[in-house]
């Protein structure tokens, strides 16, 4: 009988931003990841948590991608730390809004509802999950709730760097290493960042024993070939390789897009810390700095004053919604077809909380109605995928897959356009550099390795697709970009890989200048600059 499966893959990545000498003058930079642990990471533990034990006599299963920077950063100490105590300005500063806000019944249902969360937050984060958020993930991994998929070291644009196959090798090698070092094993698959597809990149994934990646689905639709079952099996690219790739359900992102605009749910632009004084926050503000989001916010996007019980109802319709229509297009495709069906859906992990705060309590309805459904639609994962066609003897379709990404109109124009063009000539020219230091200098000790090292992980930094899509989009509403943060830290990127390639070229280097930015970027402890040497 045919099967019938949806895989949801939630995509969590954040750039390297660390900021713990001068946190007051970063308070909004840090703020990015602070949100993000609170209003997504915890919600989706405490979500996964709940559905394996509701739901323990069933099967389903999440995929899950974790960037290797955003790995580092929620296990560094320091940077638990400065959360920690993140959490304790909000709530002090939600006592005194549970006072302030005493004599309106519904601004005061808000505040205490918002107290008690960071209240939850600090408990869970500090008691339930011991300030190891990635050790909670690799726990539900190992109990099958949670399929796991590297991605590259800093979440790089591969496409922009296809004619440069050491650059490839190195991001997707970064990846691999830190996916072991925070998971204690090696994955099946492996996530393109933005879903960025060229051609030959299948070679290179392979070449790393990987077995499946993800394309965006006009890779498949304006392929040459005739793709025989559309977005609903997985296909391969080249005779004997191996690797297969599924396609992702176009529709998804705009569609949970749309469900966060509506007028129920949550304003979070509309925050007390752009609108009351300086001196009513100063419980959660740092003396003198700029103003950032506190999380007290009380009213919806309609401007009414919000209701969490109402929101939590229509986030309930839309779960609904979301579900039956992919039911329906798995379904109609097992007819049509006559065989199995998997429909690949990726969602942006800042969509369940840090975008749209209701976005944690659909994920959790829709777990629960695909689990409960009585659709025989099943939630697992690519790689069970594969080896239940193995079983079957199912051979994937050979077919040539078009270069495309998920990002802007389909090819990334956002990563490269007049405001950032300059961004990838700097990061190429470096990558050359990078490539000819690592064969120039192969048997080097003591200071001349740590340069390489630190060259290396500078220039990984540089190559992030994060800052150019920050310096393209500026600010906005709904998720902050910092323009001139992103061009200055990658400025600071580049500057550093010159020094250490200048220092390298005349055998001199200022060891103090060396500690002191190793410190500030504690990034990738195994780093081997070898990773940029040409294969031989």
């Amino acid at each position: 009988m045919p099967s019938k499966n949806l895989v949801l893959l939630v995509v969590a990545h954040q750039p390297y931003i660390r900021h713990v000498e001068d946190e007051e003058a970063h308070a909004l930079e840090n703020d990015m990841l602070f949100n993000s642990i609170s209003n997504v990471y915890i919600p989706l533990l405490n979500t996964l948590r709940d559905a394996d034990s509701r739901f323990s006599g069933s099967r389903f299963k999440i995929s899950l991608v974790m960037s290797p920077t955003l790995c580092e950063m929620l296990s560094d100490e320091e940077i638990q730390g400065q959360y920690v105590a993140w959490l304790e300005r909000r709530i002090a500063l939600g006592e005194k809004e549970v006072a302030r806000c005493a004599d309106d019944g519904g601004m005061l249902r808000n505040a205490s509802e918002t107290l008690e969360k960071a209240k939850n937050d600090l408990s869970d984060f500090v008691e339930v999950y011991s300030r190891n958020i990635v050790k909670a993930v690799s726990d539900l991994a190992e109990a099958g709730r949670v399929e796991l998929l590297a991605t590259c070291g800093t979440f790089a644009y591969l496409p922009h760097y296809s004619d440069m196959t050491e650059v490839l090798n190195a991001q997707i090698e970064s990846g691999l290493c830190s996916h072991r070092r925070f998971f204690g094993s090696l994955p099946d698959g492996f996530y393109l960042p933005y879903l960025g597809y060229s051609v030959g990149i299948e070679r290179v994934l392979r070449s790393y024993g990987l077995n499946y990646s993800i394309v965006d689905g006009r890779s498949f639709f304006f392929s040459k070939d005739d793709v025989a079952d559309g977005i609903f099996s997985p296909v391969r690219c080249e005779k004997f390789n191996q690797l297969v790739f599924f396609a992702n359900d176009s529709e998804s992102f705009a569609e949970l897009r749309e469900y966060s605009e509506k007028g129920v749910f949550k304003d979070d632009s509309r925050d007390i810390a752009f609108d009351l004084p300086v001196s009513d926050l100063s419980d959660f503000l740092f003396e003198d700095s700029a103003r950032i989001p506190t999380g007290f916010r009380y009213y919806a996007k309609d401007s009414s004053l919000y209701d969490s019980a109402a929101a939590k109802k229509v986030a309930d319709e839309c779960a609904s919604d979301f579900v039956a229509k992919k039911v329906g297009k798995i379904v109609e495709a097992e007819k049509l077809l006559c065989k199995d069906s998997t429909l690949v859906c990726t969602v942006p992990a800042e969509m369940l909380g840090a975008c749209w705060s209701e976005g944690s309590s659909f994920f959790a309805r829709v777990i629960e109605k695909v689990v409960r459904g009585g659709s025989g639609v099943e939630l697992t994962g690519c790689a069970d995928v594969l080896r239940m066609l193995k079983v079957m003897k199912v051979e994937p379709q050979l077919i040539s897959l078009y270069p495309s990404s998920d990002s802007a109109d389909g090819f990334c124009e956002d990563s490269l356009d007049s405001s950032n063009a300059w961004m990838i000539r700097y990061a190429r020219k470096m990558s050359c550099r990078m490539i000819d230091i690592a064969d120039r200098f192969p048997n080097d000790t003591g200071l001349k390795i740590r340069l390489l090292n630190l060259g290396a992980k500078e220039l990984l930094l540089a190559q992030s697709g994060e800052w150019a899509r920050m310096v393209h989009s500026g600010d906005d509403d709904d998720c902050p970009c910092f323009a001139e943060y992103a061009e200055e830290q990658f400025k600071e990127f580049i500057k550093s890989f010159i020094i250490v390639y200048d220092s390298l070229g005349s055998n001199t280097v200022s060891t103090e200048w060396l500690t002191r930015i190793e410190r500030r970027h504690r990034l990738f402890p195994w780093m081997n600059f070898r990773i940029f040497s040409k294969k031989k």
